[in-house]
């Protein structure tokens, strides 16, 4: 801890978005190499999502009806833009509780008295859980490809997925941000991270085809910011479960999913670094 305060120490002032980039990396780099002391908290954030794809794979896979085939493997390839859109979304969850151990722990008190820009703590910290994040998705693809799932397009369209999955969760991790600056213990943060996360992963197409679904809840699955990242993805991949809904989103996942990603960070960003600032005044 002693060098990383002694690094944002020495910071000189000069350019505010530059120092504010520097800062981010500082604390992004503190949190990684806090990560890499705690190989645990990487271990079991892998156990889950791999549980997931085994369970949903080989218990729902043969019951699924996906484009009038019950086949289990078209079921695989329905299921993992699902799989993979979840993890990164529930990833928000250890942001969160992060952001609040450090807070109760008076972290953030240190660091408000170093010459750092105010939002380079949230920042940092965002950075450091999108590269355990991406970690977790290369582990999970590699399950995947085990269990059957195979994509359909070119290497350009996967990796493009992908970087929209990263993207998606980037923007949601800033909720949790929000939320561990909201509560008073890690617990509480943990606990409303999660919360919130199951209807909104589970109200969508993500394991489900949402024509299923009664009309006002389809609606509500095909209008979920959630749902344009997993169609967006089996688009990329290749994989069946083509929507037909006439909601935008639906016709054009891609675009709502940038959109909707931007628009959560634009946001929820302001929310946290201001909620930040009172925090530390």
């Amino acid at each position: 801890m002693s060098a990383v305060t002694d690094t944002v120490r020495i910071t000189a002032p000069g350019n505010p978005v530059g120092q504010s980039i520097r800062d981010s990396l500082v604390v992004a780099k503190r949190n990684l190499i806090r990560m890499a002391r705690i190989p645990e908290v990487v271990i079991f954030g892998l156990i889950q999502p791999i549980m997931f794809v085994v369970l949903f794979s080989y218990v729902f896979g043969g019951s699924m009806n996906i484009g009038g085939s019950t086949d289990s493997s078209v079921y695989r390839e329905f299921l993992m833009a699902g799989i993979f859109a979840q993890t990164v979304t529930f990833a928000t969850a250890g942001a969160g509780a992060g952001i609040a151990e450090d807070m109760h722990k008076g972290l953030i008190d240190r660091f408000r008295s170093l010459p750092m820009a105010r939002g380079a703590v949230l920042t940092g910290r965002t950075l450091a859980d999108l590269v355990q994040t991406a970690l977790t998705l290369l582990v999970l693809a590699v399950v995947a490809l085990l269990v059957g799932w195979r994509t359909h397009t070119s290497v350009g369209e996967v990796l493009g997925a992908f970087a929209l999955l990263l993207l998606t969760g980037y923007a949601f991790t800033w909720i949790g941000a929000v939320i561990g600056l909201s509560v008073r213990t890690p617990e509480a943060a943990t606990s409303g991270g999660l919360v919130w996360l199951f209807p909104v992963t589970f109200v969508s197409n993500a394991f489900v085809d949402s024509s299923n679904m009664t009309p006002w809840l389809r609606h509500i699955a095909d209008w979920n910011p959630f749902s344009a990242t997993v169609q967006a993805c089996r688009e990329l991949f290749g994989n069946p479960g083509v929507s037909t809904s006439d909601a935008w989103p639906m016709q054009h996942p891609v675009w709502a999913s940038l959109i909707y990603s931007v628009l959560i960070i634009a946001f929820f960003r302001t929310l946290a670094v201001r909620k930040y600032r009172s925090a530390a005044a």
